[in-house]
This record gives structure tokens, C-alpha cells and sequence, in this order.
């Protein structure tokens, strides 16, 4: 029989974090595990990552969603889950992790044996153009020959100005420039703001206007000079319907996926089949998840052998994070099988009910034991 368990956790960031929507010095998530009384020792883990003011499932009901989620792992479906997307996440991942022996290796692949790497972008936030011109040298200089500039937050012939400096220094075929614009642009600017950017050979630019918005964001697909990525546009569309429907009409040239924002591992792949029905291509990106999520991510980009370089190098953002063996050497991420993953659970009693523990922060664990 399965048990599981659950505990709040918060992360805190290493610097102020800067979106056009938001500043974050910390992040709140949780973490799951699921372990069976014939193996009590074996227990599988998984992070819940909810991303405040952004996930679907960012209810006040959503800790005792998840506590009723526990005590009935037994007869718990994903697909009854859907709503949920952030839990599907964690639960697939403790799931996972548990069938394939509790040793945080939800989705063995070659890439776990540590041979290959994995394609990453260089993420630059925003800031100060100075501080933005600084990142992104930096990014640079650690051999990212991708990066992703978040733009929206400064005024915009400052940001213009910035890539126009990157550009003259590297041209398109030693840097590719992604933008993320988190639906900063009004729809009446936003095209005119595409055009400009264009002269500067800009691989993509992800939501630049607000999401819901899908006769506007249709015509900005259809004329962009750029191509335009889909990620909010994707959050709180949970059936396979509404999924093809959206991906058909819009038709935009990629989708980025976030699985804790998507649907999970099992909702993103449904997105992924939507997507390549009509040639549209994707990639993965983090939700700002601890390095337990970050390590699920990775191992499940690796098995689905994307070719487009993911928005995974987020391990390093905070103060007190987790020891992972995924490793990023300049702009890939290697899997070290050298390294023990860090746990946020502890075997606590002699009944093998898990409790968790937590560096640089007091947390309260809920244990769940009820069939």
C-alpha cells in the first residue's frame, strides 16, 4: 500500500529577480513523496512547484487539495488531476522516481549515465541596461552561444539599444538571441516594437503581448517579422481539445513548455503531440523549480531528445537549494553519477513515515498515512 507525504518549502533567491510582472526574492514550493509499506525505505520524491501568481493552481485551497491528494494516493488518477497542474508535476516526478527504485532518477536515459550533454540557454534577467549588458557578457563569456534576454521592464529603446550593442559584437551565427517579453507590449505597439527588434536577427520572441488575448496574438503570428513563442498563453488550458484547438488557430512557430505550469509531464506531452501535428516546434524551460524539479526536467528532456536548446540552467538562482547531480559545464548540463542527489526528506521514525527537513528555513511537514 502507498503512503505519501507532503511539505512546504521556501527558496530563496541569491539576488532580486526581475520579470515585467514581478520582483522575487524567494519562491514557495513543496515537496511530495510516495513510499510503499512492503519498501518503506524507498521512497520516491517529487516537487509540487507552484509559481505564485502565475500557476493555474494557485488557489488558497491548494495545501488541502494536496493533503486529500496524499491520503488517497492509492486511488488517485492523473487524469482526474488536470486542474492541477503544478501537483501533477510533483506527483508524476515521486511516482516515477519510486518505480524506478527511490534513487532520484524518475526517467533513466543515456544521458543519465553521464556521457552526454544537454543544450542550454544563458538566462539574462532583467535589470539596468548596465546590469543587463553585464549578464549577458558574462553569459557570454561562460560559452553560451544561445542566450534569453527578458525584456518588457526597462524602457524599450534602452533594451533596443543593449541588443543592438550584443548584435554589433556577434553576429547571428555566433549568438542567438531569444527575447522573453512575459506579454509586456500593448497590442497596439506590439508590432511596430517586433519590426524594430527584427533588424537585429532575433531568433524568437517569447509572449509579447498578454496571454487571452488570441485574435490579437493570431495576426502577430501571421505578420511577425519574428518568430513569436507561446508560454503563458499555455497555462490553465487543460484539455487535449482545447490544446489542439489553441496550437491550430494560433499556429505560432514554437511553444515553450513549463511542466509545472503545463500540465505535468503527462499534460506537456499532450501540448508536444498538439504541436508537432502541424509542424510547430518546442522546447522546455524551468518554472523557477529547486533542483529537485530541475533534476526531473532535465532527465526528462534528455528521454524526449529535444534538439533545441531548453531554459534549464536555473540551478544556481538560490541561496538554499539542494546537491544535485546535474551539472552545468559552460552551456550544457551533464548528469554525475558521481553525485548523490540531496533529499529534502529524512527517514525520521522507526515506522519509516518520512519527514522533511530544510537548510536556512523552518518548515512544517505534513505527513499523510491514511490508505
Amino acid at each position: 500500500m502507498l503512503r505519501a507525504s507532503f511539505t512546504p518549502y521556501t527558496l530563496h533567491f541569491g539576488f532580486e529577480a526581475v520579470t515585467s510582472r514581478e520582483r522575487m526574492r524567494s519562491k514557495s514550493t513543496y515537496f511530495v513523496c510516495v513510499w510503499d509499506d512492503e519498501h518503506p525505505t524507498v521512497v520516491g520524491t517529487g516537487e509540487c512547484a507552484l509559481f505564485r501568481g502565475l500557476s493555474a493552481d494557485d488557489r488558497e485551497d491548494y495545501e488541502s487539495v494536496l493533503s486529500d491528494i496524499c491520503s488517497r494516493i492509492n486511488a488517485v488518477k492523473i487524469a482526474d488531476l488536470t486542474e492541477w497542474p503544478s501537483i501533477v508535476f510533483g506527483i508524476e516526478t515521486a511516482l516515477a522516481d519510486l518505480r524506478n527504485g527511490g534513487r532520484m532518477m524518475p526517467f533513466p536515459s543515456d544521458w543519465t549515465d553521464g556521457g552526454s550533454g544537454l543544450h542550454i540557454n544563458g538566462l539574462v534577467w532583467m535589470g539596468s541596461v548596465e546590469e543587463m549588458t553585464r549578464r549577458a557578457e558574462e553569459k557570454i563569456s561562460e560559452g553560451f552561444r544561445c542566450v534569453k534576454l527578458k525584456i518588457g521592464g526597462c524602457d524599450f529603446e534602452r533594451e533596443l539599444h543593449l541588443l543592438e550593442q550584443l548584435r554589433r559584437r556577434f553576429a547571428p551565427e555566433e549568438l542567438e538571441i531569444r527575447l522573453d517579453a512575459n506579454g509586456a507590449f500593448d497590442v497596439d505597439e506590439a508590432l511596430q516594437k517586433l519590426r524594430r527588434l527584427a533588424t537585429l536577427d532575433i531568433h524568437s520572441i517569447e509572449q509579447p503581448i498578454a496571454s487571452r488575448q488570441w485574435d490579437a496574438m493570431k495576426s502577430l503570428c501571421n505578420v511577425s517579422p519574428i518568430d513569436i513563442a507561446l508560454d503563458e498563453e499555455l497555462i490553465g488550458v487543460f484539455s487535449v481539445d482545447e490544446k489542439r484547438r489553441m496550437i491550430e488557430y494560433l499556429r505560432p512557430a514554437y511553444i515553450i513548455l513549463k511542466p509545472a505550469l503545463c500540465g505535468g509531464f503527462s499534460g506537456s506531452s499532450e501540448w508536444i503531440e498538439a504541436a508537432e501535428n502541424v509542424g510547430i516546434r518546442w522546447w522546455v524551460t524551468s518554472a523557477l523549480e529547486s533542483n529537485i524539479g530541475l533534476n526531473a526536467l532535465a532527465q526528462w528532456v534528455a528521454s524526449m531528445k529535444c534538439d533545441m536548446p531548453s531554459g534549464l540552467g536555473t540551478g544556481q538562482l538560490y541561496t538554499n537549494n539542494f546537491r544535485s547531480p546535474v551539472e552545468r559545464r559552460g552551456a550544457m548540463l551533464y548528469y554525475n553519477p558521481a553525485i548523490e542527489a540531496e533529499r529534502p526528506e529524512i527517514i525520521s521514525n522507526s515506522r519509516y513515515t518520512p519527514s522533511f527537513s530544510s537548510k536556512n528555513h523552518s518548515n512544517k511537514s505534513q505527513n499523510i498515512t491514511r490508505s
